[in-house]
């Protein structure tokens, strides 16, 4: 029997609702101060923590992995992998435990002015407001190149924007010859659209022949018109508590822009806008387009079928409506950044750093990220 949309989307919030219940009811008082915040939607100034996001190694805000015992742990786990599609929980899990991937190859060095600065430890769960009660309810998990965000909104999941994995390295040697990429498709696709473009279609895609150091939207709460790249050590938030750490990391932000070659005008050219930069797929034949499709579900496909937009883009004019734009070269393994855009889609990916072995991919909704639309909605209707 196939479900209505909006009994699907119920479904989905109940699963997070007794998943979450469950990991809040194994925590003592210490923990839960710590892994609770105010319910989404109201006058709480500390609301604005639940539009904080970050995709590095710094304090998400919420309660660590390591300051659980194994069976919260394993509670936490578990209502994370109910906001998330079977192959969007094996990425998830494979991103955190690349922690140890990563320190190995940083010779077990990096430390951020903490014990251990590369921690697959370090990840942070929070749950905002009552789960499965009548007012808006939500929950946030991160750590280094993971974030993931939920919004529950009358008993139905509103939103799961902003959700961002990363992957360094983004190409790790396997066993046998094999390899280890975690978000492989969502670069070989998309490069492979590029370069099946015929010339004068590839020459508006490509908006410049480099790429800039990270995505464009950064890790901002709001997307906005004119929108440029945030420097590395803008996208950590706080400075890092030990000031030799924060200065190493301000030198690895300056030379990650010098690297880029990238002007002011360069900057414009590759800001965010309303009106979609690149090449619409309404002007991509039948092969592209089943391409685009595949790369959409990369991104879209992390999560829940019953929670995904993806098959709104089975509709040909909803396809028509995306756009690709590209930066940098397109022969693999060189810098390079791309987004898809359209309406209420934002998709972007950047391979730039740690000589290209080192990817972000988010997906975001520009109109409703964090639910923000849903929730005035809800206001409007309940707070009369």
């Amino acid at each position: 029997m196939v479900l209505a949309a909006s009994e699907a989307t119920r479904q989905v919030a109940d699963r997070m609702a007794e998943a979450a219940n469950a990991w809040l009811d194994s925590l003592d008082a210490q923990q839960r101060g710590v892994g609770t915040g105010p319910a989404p939607g109201g006058d709480d100034p500390s609301e604005e923590d639940r539009l904080r996001w970050f995709y590095t190694p710094t304090d998400h805000g919420g309660l660590t992995i390591h300051q659980q015992r194994p069976a919260q742990q394993r509670l936490a786990m578990r209502l994370v992998g109910t906001g998330l599609s079977t192959p969007g929980y094996v990425t998830v899990a494979t991103v955190m435990g690349m922690e140890n991937v990563l320190d190995h190859t940083e010779d077990f060095t990096v430390s951020f002015g903490r014990e251990r600065g590369r921690d697959p430890g370090l990840y942070y769960l929070r749950v905002f407001g009552e789960p499965g009660g009548a007012a808006p309810w939500g929950w946030r998990f991160g750590g280094h190149h993971v974030s993931l965000n939920n919004l529950v909104v009358d008993g139905r999941v509103a939103a799961t924007t902003p959700c961002f994995l990363g992957a360094d390295p983004a190409t790790s040697p396997l066993l046998g010859d094999a390899q280890l990429r975690p978000l492989g498709a969502a670069e070989d696709l998309a490069r492979e659209i590029v370069r099946s473009l015929r010339p004068e279609l590839a020459e508006r895609a490509v908006l410049l022949p480099r790429a800039p150091s990270d995505i464009v939207g950064g890790n901002r709460s709001r997307i906005a018109d004119g929108d440029e790249v945030i420097p590395l050590a803008g996208v950590f938030g706080n400075p890092l508590p030990d000031p030799g750490e924060q200065q190493r990391l301000q030198a690895q932000s300056d030379r990650a822009a010098a690297a880029t070659g990238l002007d002011r005008a360069d900057h414009r050219t590759l800001a965010l806008t309303c009106t979609p930069k690149g090449v619409p797929a309404s002007e991509l034949d039948a092969a592209q387009r089943e391409l685009l499709l595949r790369l959409l579900s990369t991104y879209l496909g992390r999560v829940p079928d019953e929670v995904s937009p993806f098959e709104r883009y089975r509709d040909p004019a909803a396809l028509d409506a995306v756009h690709l734009a590209w930066a940098g070269s397109t022969v693999a393994g060189e810098p390079h950044y791309y987004r898809l855009q359209g309406p209420r889609l934002l998709a972007e990916w950047d391979n730039t750093q740690r000589n290209v072995n080192h990817a972000h991919a988010v997906w975001r909704d520009p109109e409703a990220d964090f639910g923000l639309d849903v929730l005035a909605a809800h206001r409007a209707t309940h707070h009369r």
